[in-house]
């Protein structure tokens, strides 16, 4: 008898967040460098052959989350409404993250620990910088595609600098000053809305 249709997907979201949970609490326990593959795919009740199967390296479950963001960002940019505008566009792209990770406590609390790890971890944190880099160039190449003929370059590396700049720099603050995870992302919902606000005052973002 076949699986439920979605089963499959399901058990594949439930054994990669096991996966990242379990590689979360061993490096904040023993230290990154430290946690050994076999000891992830241990803590996960899994066999290493199966982490190889989600995940290339432990740098890649730190970074996952930010690959993965900007696949989204991209896709939402890629799908623009008729009547949106730049400052709107990104405000929807924005929320659909923000949300997902208000509804899933797990998924709150990943993305914290990845960000205090990054920060702690002086490779993951280099390697995490470059990323940004290129996750803005693309973004900026995305929202101009997005908006042929509305935005020029600067004017788009402007609203994706901001919204970047202050979604990183919110959870940053958030973290080092000790606040639980539910906090820090909506300290970082709130910074964002206010930079989206800010652009939203001047042309061409305006509504």
């Amino acid at each position: 008898m076949g699986e439920i249709p979605g089963l499959r997907e399901r058990k594949k979201l439930r054994t990669r967040h096991a996966l990242i949970a379990g590689a979360l609490r061993l490096f904040l326990d023993k230290g990154y460098e430290q946690t050994t593959i076999s000891e992830i795919a241990m803590a996960a009740d899994v066999s290493t052959r199966t982490f190889f199967s989600y995940f290339a390296s432990k740098e890649e479950v730190v970074l996952c989350d930010a690959r993965e963001t900007l696949d989204h960002m991209l896709r939402t940019f890629a799908e623009r409404r008729p009547d949106e505008g730049p400052a709107d566009l990104l405000a929807r792209a924005v929320e659909m993250i923000f949300e997902t990770l208000v509804d899933d406590a797990e998924a709150g609390w990943e993305i914290t620990e990845i960000n205090r790890l990054v920060m702690s971890v002086p490779s993951l944190r280099a390697q995490a910088l470059l990323l940004m880099f290129d996750a803005q160039h693309r973004m900026v190449e995305a929202l101009l595609e997005a908006f042929p003929g509305e935005l020029d370059v600067v004017e788009a590396c402007a609203a994706v600098g901001s919204v970047v700049g202050t979604a990183k720099l919110a959870i940053s603050v958030g973290l080092k000053r000790g606040g639980p995870a539910h906090e820090v992302l909506k300290g970082c919902r709130q910074a964002v809305g206010l930079t989206l606000a800010g652009l939203r005052a001047v042309p061409p973002f305006e509504s």
